[in-house]
């Protein structure tokens, strides 16, 4: 991890409309795509740490992205400029965040 980095995560969270698949339709699969998308071009940039999801689509339901930025404002900005976020697929939470241990390779 850089030097001068901070560490973040945000918790992501589905609408309660989205719970249920029948309710999904090509907007949100949309959103969700270029969700993806973000995520890895955070990756290439290598500021992405992880990303992933619980299993399920329920209320339990849950993804986290750990990554680095240079200041909290640009945190904030990283997760407003998620598509899934913006287009209110999902929620979420931002925290400062910092990686104690970590395997080499996942």
């Amino acid at each position: 991890m850089e030097q001068g980095k901070n560490q973040f995560i945000y918790v992501l969270r589905l609408a309660p409309r989205l719970r249920k698949e029948e309710n999904w339709t090509d907007r949100d699969e949309n959103a969700v795509e270029r969700h993806f998308a973000k995520l890895k071009e955070l990756l290439n940039e290598g500021k992405l740490l992880l990303a992933g999801k619980t299993e399920g689509l329920d209320d339990k339901t849950f993804g986290i992205v750990v990554f680095e930025a240079e200041t909290q404002e640009e945190a904030e900005k990283i997760v407003r400029s998620d598509p899934a976020v913006s287009e209110g697929v999902m929620t979420a939470e931002l925290f400062p965040y910092h990686v104690a241990l970590m395997r080499k390779s996942l």
